[in-house]
C-alpha cells in the first residue's frame, strides 16, 4: 500500500467536530522575570527551562521561581509577539508572562495533534498580529480558534487518529532535528579544519596585499535588471535578476560593498553583469579562485565596514589587507578539502541542507494532507 493510499483509508469517512481551542484545552500563565533575571539565573543542566521571545530561553532551578509558575504537563508554548509562532514541550517550564501555553486535561485530546495543526495554521496567526506595530496577538486569537477533533463520538478512534496522525508527522520532525544536528556537527568540523588550513605562521608563506593579488577590485555597475534575461545579475547576496548583456565573463570573486551584508563573499563564474553595491575581485592567475572564496570568507570583511546606519567596505581599504599567499598548488589542495565541507553543509543541491529541506518539504505535505479536514459549512455543500 503506497503512503497516499495509507492516508486515504485512515482519514476515510472521519467525520470531525470544530472546537475553540479554548473548550479543549486549558490555558496557562507564565511567571514573571526580566531578561535580565533570566540571564542571571540561568544554569546549564538546569531542570526548569524558561521560554522568552525568538529563540531566547533560560535553564533555572525549580526554587528559582515560584512553584505555581512551573508547568509539569505537555504543552503547547504560544509565542505571541515578534515572531510569533508555537512550541512544544514536555519537561518542567515557564515562560515570561505576556507569553501562555496550554495543556489537555481530557484524556480525549492529543496534545500533540493540537500542536501540529497550529503549526499548520501559524500564517494564520501571523497574518492577525502584522496589524499591529510590533507583531502581537492576544489570548482571544488562539481561545476562540477552532480545532477539527475526528470522531468525537467515539473517543478511542478519535484518539487512535490523532495518534497515528502524531506518529507520522513526528517521524519527519525527529528525522529533520537528527540532520540539523549532524549539519551543525559538521559545520563546527568544517570550522575547525578551515581554521587550520587557513593559518600560516610568520616566514612560513609569502604575505601580499589583496591589491597585489588581483587584477582589479572595483564596483559593479549594473543599475536596470529585469525578471527575464540571457545572462544573471549578481547583487550582494547572490542573483537578483537578469540582463541581456554581459558585463563580466570568466572566474571572480564578489564582495558585498553596503548594508547589512557589507563583506559577504561569493565565488562566480561564467557571464554575468554585476549591481553597483558589489565589488568584483578580478584575481590573478595565481590565486585560486575557491582558494580566495574561503580565504576572504575566513577573513571576515565585515569587521572592516565603515559607517553607522549603513555599513561600507571599500575596495580602497581591501586592497591593503594581507594575506598569507602559498604556492599555487597548496591553493588547490587546501580549496578541495574546503569545497567538500562547503558542500555537505551549505549547499542547497547537496549534502545536508538539502536533505533537510527536503524532509521539510515532506512534512508540509503530510501535514497539509492529514490536517485539512472540511469545515462545517464545506461539510454542508
Amino acid at each position: 500500500m503506497s503512503g497516499i493510499d495509507y492516508l486515504d483509508r485512515l482519514l476515510d469517512r472521519v467525520v470531525v467536530e470544530w472546537k475553540a481551542l479554548g473548550e479543549v484545552l486549558v490555558r496557562t500563565k507564565g511567571t514573571k522575570i526580566t531578561a535580565g533575571q533570566m540571564k542571571e539565573l540561568h544554569k546549564d543542566g538546569a531542570p526548569v527551562k524558561i521560554f522568552a521571545g525568538g529563540r531566547t530561553v533560560a535553564f533555572v532551578d525549580f526554587e528559582d521561581i515560584p512553584a505555581k509558575d512551573v508547568n509539569r504537563e505537555p504543552s503547547i508554548i504560544v509565542k505571541s509577539r515578534g515572531i510569533i509562532e508555537f512550541e512544544y514541550y514536555d519537561k518542567p517550564f515557564s515562560h515570561k508572562n505576556e507569553m501562555w501555553s496550554y495543556y489537555a486535561n481530557s484524556a480525549a485530546i492529543n496534545i500533540k495533534y493540537v500542536y501540529h495543526f497550529l503549526k499548520l495554521n501559524e500564517p494564520h496567526f501571523r497574518k492577525i498580529g502584522s496589524k499591529m506595530q510590533m507583531p502581537q496577538i492576544a489570548t482571544p486569537d488562539t481561545d476562540k480558534f477552532a480545532i477539527p477533533i475526528p470522531c468525537p463520538d467515539t473517543p478511542q478512534e478519535s484518539l487512535a487518529i490523532q495518534a497515528e496522525i502524531v506518529r507520522i508527522l513526528d517521524a519527519f520532525t525527529e528525522l529533520t532535528a537528527e540532520l540539523t544536528a549532524e549539519l551543525t556537527a559538521r559545520k563546527k568540523q568544517y570550522n575547525y579544519y578551515r581554521d587550520h588550513l587557513l593559518r600560516f605562521e610568520d616566514g612560513e608563506v609569502e604575505w601580499k596585499t589583496l591589491g597585489e593579488v588581483t587584477k582589479s577590485i572595483a564596483s559593479g555597475c549594473n543599475k536596470i535588471r529585469s525578471s527575464e534575461g540571457a545572462v544573471p545579475v549578481y547583487g550582494s547576496t547572490g542573483p537578483i535578476g537578469f540582463t541581456n548583456d554581459a558585463a563580466y565573463s570568466g572566474d571572480v570573486i564578489l564582495v558585498a560593498r553596503v548594508g547589512a551584508n557589507a563583506g559577504l563573499v561569493n565565488a562566480v563564474t561564467g557571464k554575468f553583469d554585476v549591481s553597483d553595491n558589489t565589488l568584483v575581485f578580478s584575481l590573478t592567475d595565481d590565486w585560486n579562485i575557491r582558494f580566495a572564496f574561503h580565504q576572504l570568507t575566513h577573513m571576515n570583511l565585515n569587521q572592516y565596514a565603515v559607517g553607522g546606519g549603513q555599513p561600507l567596505v571599500t575596495g580602497g581599504l581591501l586592497k591593503s589587507l594581507k594575506v598569507p599567499f602559498p604556492k599555487l598548488r597548496e591553493q588547490e589542495r587546501i580549496a578541495g578539502i574546503l569545497d567538500k565541507f562547503d558542500a555537505l553543509t551549505n549547499s542547497l543541491s547537496e549534502g545536508l541542507p538539502r536533505e533537510i529541506a527536503q524532509r521539510q518539504q515532506q512534512y508540509a505535505y503530510y501535514r497539509d494532507r492529514l490536517l485539512s479536514f472540511p469545515k462545517a459549512e464545506e461539510m454542508a455543500d
